[in-house]
């Protein structure tokens, strides 16, 4: 018996607002209260959680999740696999006023793998390492280097991350089991 091959666009919650000219990839889930702006590009297989608003502009890559109450504005590309906490706040407008025609957009850029935990704010022209790790409630003013982990207000170097997402201890080595050499961050070193 042949069974037919039946495509999953992307799923919709019956309140999420979604623009016909917005890009979603196959396999992702756009929950309640989501809101997806024309010109927005979200790839496949993401989860974007309740109350989430997608700008124009905006690029969300494949297999990334992003919790409650995120506004991923224009000038905002998330790269995959990607985890961005509830409430993280994205900035791209570095001096901001009401119905300033003139301000200037500044990219940011959070690399692939990248984990962004919640609550934090991250000012624009900055780039997010991959597979970095910013810490819940931080504050990031300036790039986070790759396999890094960021806290604090401002965000600083606090050691390094495995793939897994876990702190590398003094012998860069992870509860996981991986473990790495000095040779593989010696370029992120500040």
């Amino acid at each position: 018996m042949r069974r037919a091959l039946i495509i999953m666009d992307y799923f919709k919650h019956k309140t999420a607002l979604v623009d016909p000219k917005a890009q979603i990839g196959q396999g992702t889930r756009l929950w309640a209260f989501t809101n997806v702006q024309a010109g927005a590009v979200i790839g496949g297989h993401c989860n974007i959680c309740d109350g989430s608003f997608v700008e124009k502009g905006a690029i969300v890559g494949n297999n990334v999740t992003i919790k409650h109450h995120v506004a991923v504005f224009e000038g905002v590309t998330i790269g995959d696999d990607v985890f961005v906490g509830s409430n993280v706040a994205f900035i791209n407008n570095r001096y901001p006023r009401s119905k300033k025609k003139d301000w200037i957009l500044e990219k940011t850029l959070i690399s692939k793998g990248a984990t962004i935990g919640s609550n934090a704010v991250i000012l624009c022209g900055v780039v997010i390492g991959q597979y970095a790790v910013v810490g819940a409630g931080s504050v990031v003013t300036k790039d986070v280097a790759p396999w890094t982990i960021a806290h604090g207000n401002p965000a600083v170097f606090r050691g390094y991350a495995c793939r897994c997402g876990r702190k590398l201890n003094k012998n860069l080595r992870c509860p996981c089991g991986q473990y790495y050499s000095k040779i593989d961050f010696k370029k992120y070193d500040e």
